[in-house]
């Protein structure tokens, strides 16, 4: 059964202790970022945003301890900051959650929000969701899987907010580590129905559908053998790891990260260390 309604990635949530220092961390890496936006109070959070082309990167801090934001504080208790989840888009959240109902995955929602959003006029608007999550308990690599809605993409995907210093373009891959990793890839492709594909290098990849990013499996060894000489402090031995994304200037990368990242292989590399727990990697497309 293929499913209509879920597309494939939409965004990679990194959870933050402090958001506005996360904001600043980020920018330093030549990501422009939107404003600061707070969500409804049942979810106690803030954000900030890295909008891309079709897909984007989302900082999330706690703001307000709530029972929705629980799975976050024991990810930041337990690991510390990093991937914690990552969104699909879907084109009708109540019709994609009864299609995973119908593979024997109960949906948590669909749940309406929004956030007020400043546009670049200085007038005020909101950006409107709709989601739903499959069970927390459901979480291939320890990554949460859910689905999001956009109502207003004009107030998410504004022109410029995507232009950054150093060219970012789109996500290509999403990377988790975990010592079993072909029962992860499998797990995440059972929930999604998608394909699966091993790498030369024994990595597993789960493609999310739409010429959006995949999702890629490695143990933590084979992390560090596909990426030598960045240091891997702070990925746990499970976990969402890093992103690997498309720039159109490798040059504008290594002079918006100056010492922070490293060139090599066509490439350039920033630490985890230095994005808030998340390996990035940029490569020219």
């Amino acid at each position: 059964m293929v499913m209509k309604n879920i597309i494939g990635v939409d965004h990679a949530v990194v959870v933050v202790r402090d958001l506005d220092k996360a904001a600043v961390n980020w920018k330093q890496l030549g990501f422009t970022v939107s404003p600061r936006g707070t969500h409804s109070a049942k979810m106690g959070t803030g954000n900030y945003t890295i909008m891309l082309g079709d897909d984007y990167i989302e900082l999330l801090g706690v703001l307000t301890e709530t029972e929705h934001n629980a799975p976050s504080r024991a990810l930041l208790a337990r690991r510390g900051e990093g991937i914690e989840r990552v969104a699909f888009t879907t084109s009708d959240a109540a019709a994609g959650a009864e299609e995973i109902r119908a593979r024997g995955y109960i949906p948590l929602g669909p749940t309406d929000f929004e956030r007020p959003v400043t546009m670049p006029d200085g007038t005020q608007s909101a950006a409107r969701f709709r989601t739903f999550q499959w069970p927390i308990e459901e979480a291939p690599a320890g990554m949460r899987i859910f689905a999001c809605q956009h109502k207003t993409r004009e107030t998410v995907w504004i022109p410029e907010l995507q232009r950054h210093a150093n060219a970012a373009k789109r996500l290509l891959q999403v990377l988790a580590v975990s010592p079993e990793l072909a029962k992860e890839a499998a797990h995440l492709a059972h929930m999604t129905d998608r394909a699966i594909s091993t790498e030369p290098d024994g990595a597993v990849t789960v493609a999310s559908g739409r010429d959006r990013a995949d999702f890629v499996f490695l143990t933590r060894d084979q992390l560090g053998r596909r990426y030598p000489g960045v240091a891997l402090a702070g990925i746990p031995e499970r976990g969402g790891a890093g992103l690997v994304l498309a720039t159109g200037d490798l040059a504008a990368v290594e002079q918006a990260v100056g010492k922070t990242g490293f060139r090599g292989d066509g490439r350039v590399l920033v630490a985890p260390a230095a994005a808030n727990g998340a390996l990035l990697v940029f490569v020219a497309a």
